[in-house]
C-alpha cells in the first residue's frame, strides 16, 4: 500500500515533466550499464518533449568519467556499488535501486554443458568480466564462493576477461569461447541463440541495478522524472520485457 500511495505523486510528476510536448525539447543525457540498451531505447521511445542520449558501457568506466569530469544527467549502473561511491563524493543525487537481474553461466543453444562444474574440464574456454566492471566482480564473488579446487580448475579456463557483458555476448556467439557469466537478461537477447545455465543457490549473487541524477545536471528536474519512470513509470514494461526484475525491497 505504501508503495501505491508515493507512485500517484510520481507519476503526475512524471507526465508533466516528460508528457508534455511543446517549442522547447529537453534534452537529457544518460550514461547507463551496457546491458540497459534495449530497455533504455525503447523506454526514450516513449517520452514526449524530451530526447535522451545515450552512453552505454561498463558501469565502472561512465563512473570513472563522471569522477573526472563528464557531467550526464542521469548514471544508471549495473551495480548499486558505483552510484554509492558517487553519492558519497557528492557527485550524484542519492541513488535508488530499479530493477535485478541474475548472474548466468551462458552456453550456446545446442552445447552439451549442463551445470557449472562442466566448466573444470580441461580444455574448456570461458570469457568473463573484467574484475572492475559489475558482470566481473559478480562472477568473481561466484568463484569466491566455490571449493578451491573447483576454483582454481575453473579459473584455468579463463580465456578472455571483457569490459563490460556485451563483449562476453560477443564472443560466445562468434565461437571464441565456449561459456562466459552473463546476465539473464543477455541470454534473452541472444533469441535462441544462447542457453542459460542458472547458478546454485549457494553461490549465485545478489544482482541489483541503480540510478542517480548527477547533481550538475542542468535538467535535474527532468533527470528526476527519468528516474522515477524506472520505478513506476513507461520504463517498468521495457525493463520486464527485457527479462529484468523487480528491485528486491530491503
Amino acid at each position: 500500500m505504501r508503495r501505491n500511495r508515493l507512485a500517484a505523486p510520481a507519476l503526475a510528476l512524471a507526465a508533466a515533466l516528460l508528457g508534455c510536448s511543446g517549442s522547447h525539447e529537453r534534452q537529457l543525457r544518460v550514461s547507463a550499464a551496457a546491458s540497459l540498451r534495449r530497455a533504455f531505447v525503447q523506454y526514450a521511445a516513449q517520452l514526449r518533449g524530451i530526447t535522451v542520449r545515450y552512453s552505454f558501457a561498463g558501469s565502472d568506466t561512465l563512473a570513472a568519467q563522471i569522477e573526472h569530469g563528464a557531467r550526464p544527467d542521469v548514471f544508471a549502473s549495473a551495480d548499486t556499488k558505483f552510484p554509492r561511491e558517487l553519492f558519497g563524493e557528492g557527485l550524484v543525487e542519492r541513488p535508488v535501486e530499479f530493477a535485478a537481474n541474475q548472474l548466468v553461466l551462458a552456453v550456446p543453444v545446442h552445447s552439451r554443458m549442463a551445470a557449472l562444474a562442466d566448466l573444470e574440464r580441461p580444455g574448456v574456454t570461458v570469457a568473463v568480466g573484467t574484475s572492475t566492471v559489475p558482470v566481473g566482480a559478480y562472477t568473481a564473488s561466484v568463484l569466491s564462493r566455490l571449493p578451491p579446487t573447483q576454483r582454481d580448475a575453473l579459473e584455468r579456463n579463463i580465456r578472455d576477461r571483457e569490459p563490460d557483458v556485451t563483449g562476453i555476448v560477443a564472443k560466445l556467439a562468434e565461437g571464441a569461447v565456449e561459456a562466459g557469466f552473463v546476465y539473464r537478461t543477455d541470454v534473452l537477447a541472444s533469441r535462441g541463440r544462447l542457453r542459460a545455465i542458472v547458478l546454485p543457490k549457494a553461490v549465485r549473487p545478489r544482482v541489483g541495478y541503480a540510478a542517480a541524477v548527477v547533481r550538475a545536471s542542468p535538467e535535474r528536474a527532468a533527470a528526476r522524472s527519468f528516474v522515477t519512470g524506472l520505478l513506476y513509470g513507461a520504463a517498468r514494461a521495457d525493463l520486464r520485457e527485457d527479462g529484468f526484475l523487480s528491485p528486491v525491497r530491503k
